[in-house]
């Protein structure tokens, strides 16, 4: 079609519309070959011989590319829309009643004009003959990630409309996403914290770092992206697109063992680096309730530590014994909300926050949890004493190494504190997760994550799990030590762990408790993970005990995140799907 579309053009002579056609034919193939788009044509009343219909779509496409970068610029931007279109009153039936929540830009943009007296955007090139509008729903946005994006070309009296679903590019994209390929040094400024091909870079095979190695056996079904260089054995099957910033002049972008891995899409390719942010304490505004526009549907602020258990009926049960307000405003928060019905009441009563039993609340739908550190300053709305002793599942105060939901175990051989943060530090933001899911949110915490126990989904169609933790996230496996030296677990251990989720970890890792230990003398089993997992340094799963991977990727994640997952410091929006549908808009301006 582009080629005759080509002819048609030069046979007239008007170069504007070559300038269409080329656009056209890089808008295709830019959006076919970057998003890997699904390409559905409805039926339509086609004028085959009518060269201004055909660059009517490539306007169209224009227009979706000029969005693009729109957003690359201003991530913001995606706030902006014609609140008048028809679009704005999109709702899926499939999930909760959204609309979209679109405003007017601080500066005109003409692509966002209705009716026969609105604007158009002109396409560069075509001397103003070639033209768009679009019109944004956000609605999903706040939810998934993703914004729709309805755009019509108009050329002469012709004018043709696509939908575009729009997604940021992240750290879901991948089943496996490493910034550094080497163990934790919990400690930034060791020359351990360095790419490998940074200036100076990370030492190797001298000793003082532990590169980690993808092992024989290991398999992985999606993409996988590391800014580092990647150690990769022989019996290592990757099926999906293998990326890195390790970008040497010669030779391969990864290190063999003198033997090729199987990578079933070609082998590993230079890619640009993919930046973590150093926090993860922009989700928390999630949960203010002062920023309408920002946050239309602010979420759960726990704080302290917090136990989540998930069940099958679309409910959880949170035990979060130092929670006063569960919903704030300002930052830092000087004053909050107590959303009884959405996060549960505080106090010691049956049914609250702070009782042994805790709150049966509602999965948050759409939305995210927050857990925070137990607040220093006392004008904040969540504020406890030091010398205040709380009491849950346990009694803790102070620096105490131990919380009021229940951890450590009984007898357990507490891990070591690390960067003098500990393992269940009394004040900390650390978020314990079990459970079947049935419902949509993101769980993030200031300190620890620990997944407890098995976190499945009841329906692996709707149901999905974000979990972000500042830094570490652990797969719980307490031991304790004997009288003879040996250890042994002290909940069951020698059986496979799943985890259905996508992981971050912000500034360290995914990791076993306890893998350095002897425990019983054989692995637990296997570890199998369903969504993706991102980390900035390598975790180790197995070692002297642990888990064997078995790591698969949701492939929902290409086409949608948890909810108010988040995103890598730049971001950029690539098309997941698109479809054409009959033009929205009439030559004159008006809707058909």
């Amino acid at each position: 079609m582009m080629i005759k579309l080509m002819r048609r053009v030069r046979a007239r002579g008007e170069e504007g519309f070559a300038m269409v056609a080329v656009i056209a034919i890089g808008s295709v193939l830019t959006i076919l070959a970057v998003a890997g788009v699904a390409y559905t044509v409805g039926s339509l009343n086609k004028a085959g011989n009518d060269q201004d219909y055909n660059a009517a779509l490539a306007a169209a496409y224009a227009g979706v590319e000029e969005y693009q970068s729109l957003l690359a610029n201003d991530p913001s931007y995606i706030r902006y829309g014609n609140a008048a279109s028809s679009h704005t009153s999109y709702v899926d039936p499939a999930k909760p009643a959204e609309v979209s929540n679109v405003i007017t830009p601080p500066t005109a943009n003409p692509a966002f004009g209705l009716g026969t007296a609105g604007t158009w955007a002109s396409v560069p090139g075509s001397n103003g003959e070639a033209k768009y509008r679009y019109e944004v729903n956000n609605a999903k946005y706040y939810s998934e990630g993703t914004v729709t994006l309805r755009a019509t070309g108009k050329v002469g009296n012709s004018t043709r409309s696509i939908v575009a679903d729009l997604k940021q590019s992240g750290f879901v994209d991948y089943v496996w996403f490493t910034d550094l390929e080497t163990s934790d040094p919990y400690n930034e400024a060791s020359v351990c914290a360095r790419h490998f091909w940074d200036v100076p870079g990370r030492p190797y095979n001298t000793g003082t770092c532990s590169d980690i190695h993808f092992r024989n056996g290991d398999t992985f079904t999606g993409d996988v992206h590391s800014n580092d260089r990647m150690l990769i054995d022989c019996g290592v099957v990757i099926e999906g697109v293998v990326t890195t910033a390790y970008n040497p002049a010669t030779g391969n972008k990864y290190l063999g063992s003198g033997c090729t891995p199987t990578f079933l899409k070609g082998a590993p390719q230079y890619s640009g680096y993919i930046d973590i942010p150093p926090t993860n304490t922009e989700m928390k505004k999630e949960t203010r309730t002062d920023l309408p526009t920002e946050v239309p549907n602010p979420g759960c602020l726990y704080t302290g530590p917090t136990s989540i258990t998930f069940t099958d009926d679309g409910y959880m049960t949170v035990i979060s014994p130092y929670t006063k307000k569960t919903q704030v405003a300002g930052s830092p928060a000087t004053s909050g909300t107590e959303a009884n019905t959405l996060c549960g009441a505080k106090g010691t009563g049956s049914g609250q926050l702070g009782n042994a039993g805790g709150a049966k609340v509602k999965v948050p739908a759409n939305n995210l949890v927050y857990v925070q550190s137990v607040p220093s300053t006392t004008t904040d709305p969540n504020y406890t004493a030091t010398t205040t002793s709380v009491t849950a599942l346990g009694t803790c105060k102070g620096s105490d190494a131990f919380n009021a939901v229940g951890y450590p175990a009984t007898g357990e051989q507490v891990p070591a504190a690390i960067n003098s943060v500990p393992s269940y530090g009394c004040r900390n933001g650390d978020v314990f997760v079990k459970g079947t899911l049935s419902g949509q949110v993101t769980v993030a915490s200031e300190n620890y994550a620990y997944i407890v126990n098995d976190i499945v989904y009841k329906n692996d169609q709707t149901d999905v799990l974000g979990l972000v933790g500042q830094n570490a996230i652990y797969i719980y496996a307490p031991v304790k030590k004997n009288s003879n030296g040996t250890y042994t677990c002290i909940v069951v251990c020698d059986e496979d762990r799943e985890v259905d989720a996508a992981l971050l970890s912000v500034a360290h890792t995914i990791t076993v408790q306890n893998y350095t230990l002897s425990v019983g003398g054989h692995t637990f089993g296997d570890l199998k993970i369903t969504g993706s997992i991102a980390q900035k340094y390598r975790g180790i799963v197995i070692q002297n005990s642990g888990y064997l991977k078995d790591y698969k990727y949701d492939k929902r994640f290409k086409y949608t995140a948890p909810p108010k997952f988040l995103t890598p410091a730049s971001t950029t929006y690539g098309v997941s799907t698109w479809v054409e549908i009959n033009a929205v808009f009439k030559a004159s301006g008006a809707y058909s």
